[in-house]
């Protein structure tokens, strides 16, 4: 089957990015307290079942559940950052894989997280893969989702950064145009954090916790 051009740029896309990636990020979540708070919130709900970090990059969401405790592994499309995450992670666990098409049976986990990697999927195939987050879920299992905040034709298409040529695109949303999404796949939404830029980010951030039904 042939791959669908988004998974192929944005997979090519991180690949050339992914060293340089690995040493800007390094330090992010530090810098974040809001994100920290909605990972640790996600911990407690997962209470300690099995969780993959889907979109993973380096694992710095990875590592930060690991630290907390939580059975975590990530699945990543990217080569190039599935090696800065071994490097940077060498205890957990990393797998090349699609979210679009999760190698993992009916039911699985106890929460899944898709950290700024749902950013990078054509809003017209998000339903579908909700539902696929829906069916490697455990009933009542739980999904993390952080995002860019934006209306639907907000748009930001990249093709060169720190010396690399590329070409990303990065699709933003709101929880409120989340909502109907994922009620469709199954979810019914528990809280949304919404916060407004720093000084590093170009648009206001989001962050979902949704529980399936």
């Amino acid at each position: 089957m042939t791959e669908a051009s988004y998974l192929s740029s944005t997979r090519a896309g991180y690949d050339a990015l992914a060293v340089e990636y690995a040493e800007r990020a390094k330090n992010e979540l530090t810098e974040r307290p809001f994100g920290r708070a909605m990972l640790g919130t996600f911990a407690e709900l997962v209470d300690g079942g099995p969780v993959v970090d889907i979109g993973c990059g380096t694992g710095m969401a990875t590592g930060y559940l690991a630290s907390l405790g939580v059975n975590v592994r990530g699945i990543d499309l990217s080569p190039g950052m599935l090696a800065e995450a071994r490097r940077l992670h060498p205890d957990l666990r990393f797998d090349e894989g699609s979210m679009a098409a999760l190698d993992l049976p009916d039911g699985e986990l106890a929460g899944l997280v898709a950290w700024y990697s749902i950013i990078h999927i054509p809003p017209a195939q998000v339903p579908a893969v909700l539902a696929e987050f829906h069916r490697v879920l455990a009933p009542g299992g739980h999904l993390l989702l952080a995002f860019q905040f934006g209306e639907e034709d907000d748009l930001l298409h990249l093709t060169e950064a720190w010396g690399h040529v590329f070409d990303l695109e990065f699709h933003r949303w709101t929880p409120a145009r989340l909502a109907d999404p994922l009620k469709a796949a199954g979810f019914a939404m528990s809280a949304a954090l919404e916060r407004e830029a720093d000084d590093t980010e170009r648009t206001a951030q989001a962050h979902v916790i949704a529980r399936k039904l």
